[in-house]
């Protein structure tokens, strides 16, 4: 059995595997690493290009596209090793970036799950959106980081350069034990893709596991690598699956009013994408509400399964209000200010 295996989703990926692939075979199997690339049934020369250029690499052949909830669980099916990292196609790595993390898990066994610090790779002296240096969300819902709250994103200053728990670990580099993704069962393949890491870690925490950022070891991800911020798709998709989210993990005593306010809270987001002229985007809003109350009854037994019982508190921001009052009528822009 392996001790970790970096697993790359891919789908018709190429170019980024053929720029960023290098470095994290490099430096990856350097900290001894295996490298996976695990692809989605892709159109393109992605598999004829890893075979080729990068020899030393294993790979997945999945019979479809499953997107990237459920392409790693079919994935993960194929692979054997203590931890394994669930890596973005468009992140660079940097030397020796596995063996904090792997120092850190091996001496913290009730921990599952952590990440790197995560950079941006167009600008590296700041943080990266999707998880810079680890990530929280507010008693609503809505996801912020250390080093990034909403859409403002903090330089790294070494502000955060301490080992903290977090609620939930990026999924563009997810350091997990195997074990623990398997009897957490794993991501939610019904997501498709955008929340399934949250969501995966909101059930470690309520299993008793633990998930930190381990800020020592660094990557630089470029995001947007398959649907750009603004794609309605993306809207949609981060609309329902939030709520989905919301109705599988939280208790009984909030969960009736959190809902509530989403309703409202939902139809001023499509309200502003409206005004932005964004009307595709605002369609989606309302598209992902129906989807949620469509798919809400089939959800009854994960939510059973997960909230009873719930031994452990998620790090949350539930004693402090909502991140969107912070950041929208307080002008807070960073965590050190909440």
């Amino acid at each position: 059995m392996d001790k970790v295996a970096v697993v790359i989703l891919n789908w018709n990926g190429s170019k980024l595997l053929e720029q960023f692939l290098p470095s994290v075979v490099n430096y990856s199997e350097q900290d001894g690493g295996v490298v996976y690339v695990a692809d989605n049934a892709s159109s393109d020369n992605s598999l004829q290009l890893v075979k080729n250029i990068f020899p030393t690499t294993k790979i997945i052949s999945l019979s479809q596209n499953y997107g990237f909830a459920e392409g790693y669980n079919q994935a993960l099916k194929e692979v054997e090793a203590e931890y394994v990292v669930l890596l973005n196609s468009d992140v660079e790595v940097t030397p020796h970036w596995l063996l904090p993390l792997i120092d850190f898990m091996d001496t913290h066994p009730d921990v599952a799950a952590c990440q790197p610090k995560l950079r941006s790779w167009f600008q590296k002296d700041a943080f990266e959106y999707a998880g810079a240096c680890g990530g929280f969300i507010d008693f609503l819902g809505y996801p912020y980081c250390r080093g990034r709250i909403m859409s403002a994103v903090e330089n790294d200053k070494g502000q955060y350069d301490d080992i903290a728990p977090v609620c939930w670990a990026t999924g563009a580099a997810l350091f997990i034990r195997l074990a623990d993704y398997r009897n957490a069962g794993g991501l939610d393949g019904n997501f498709f893709a955008h929340m399934e890491e949250v969501d995966l870690c909101w059930r470690l925490w309520s299993s008793g596991k633990e998930v930190y950022c381990v800020p020592s070891s660094v990557v630089y991800h470029v995001g947007g690598g398959t649907l750009q911020k603004e794609n309605p798709r993306k809207t949609f998709l981060n609309f329902r699956n939030n709520l989905l989210m919301l109705y599988k993990n939280l208790p009984s005593e909030v969960l009736p009013r959190v809902l509530i306010i989403r309703v409202f809270l939902d139809y001023v987001a499509a309200l502003s994408f409206l005004l932005k002229g964004e009307w595709r985007s605002a369609w989606m809003v309302a598209k992902a509400r129906r989807a949620f109350k469509k798919m809400r009854k089939d959800y009854a037994s994960y939510r059973a399964e997960n909230t009873n019982p719930m031994p452990v508190r998620l790090p949350f921001f539930h004693e402090r209000g909502s991140i969107l009052w912070s950041y929208y009528v307080k002008g807070v822009r960073r965590y050190l200010d909440l």
